[in-house]
């Protein structure tokens, strides 16, 4: 068992419960995860709030964050017990001491970012990057103001800007 926020009822903060769930165990292809920083996100408000459509309730709110690997599923290869991990994506759940994520879905956090900054920047770089490429598509550039950071660093976007060609 661990502790998570869970939502039984949609609503105002007043329905977010502390309590103990059960999270199983990573399947082929997960990962488990504990969270060392969570991102607190618009859209846990709007799960909460009914603006998006719930998978169901109960159901434990957040979809970004940061924590150190103690599980590693059937199949998962490029990840360890002990490594530290970003994330933003399904399935909800990370406002939860333990998480269990697709394993395909996290990025290594790299030692110069502290989780508190991973956890907030995830979703904010996946969107600046989505709307970079879609908005713009042939148009930019990408340029690392610290050339010691490498182009697949996924997780650290604070370091790049973009320029016309």
């Amino acid at each position: 068992m661990v502790k998570a926020i869970r939502v039984e009822q949609l609503g105002d903060p007043q329905v977010l419960k502390w309590e103990d769930v059960e999270i199983g165990e990573a399947k082929e292809g997960e990962v488990r995860v504990r969270n060392k920083a969570v991102g607190v996100n618009f859209i846990d408000v709007y799960f909460r709030t009914r603006v998006y459509k719930v998978p169901s309730l109960p159901y434990t709110p957040g979809v970004e964050g940061v924590g150190e690997v103690t599980a590693v599923g059937v199949g998962v290869t490029d990840m360890k017990v002990g490594d530290i991990v970003a994330y933003s994506c399904q399935p909800l759940g990370s406002y939860a001491e333990e998480h269990i994520l697709p394993a395909l879905q996290l990025v290594p956090l790299p030692p110069s970012i502290h989780p508190i900054v991973g956890a907030s920047i995830m979703s904010k770089g996946l969107t600046t990057r989505y709307l970079l490429q879609q908005c713009f598509k042939g148009v930019i550039r990408f340029r690392f103001m610290d050339q010691s950071i490498k182009p697949m660093d996924r997780a650290d976007y604070r370091l790049f800007f973009y320029e016309s060609v």
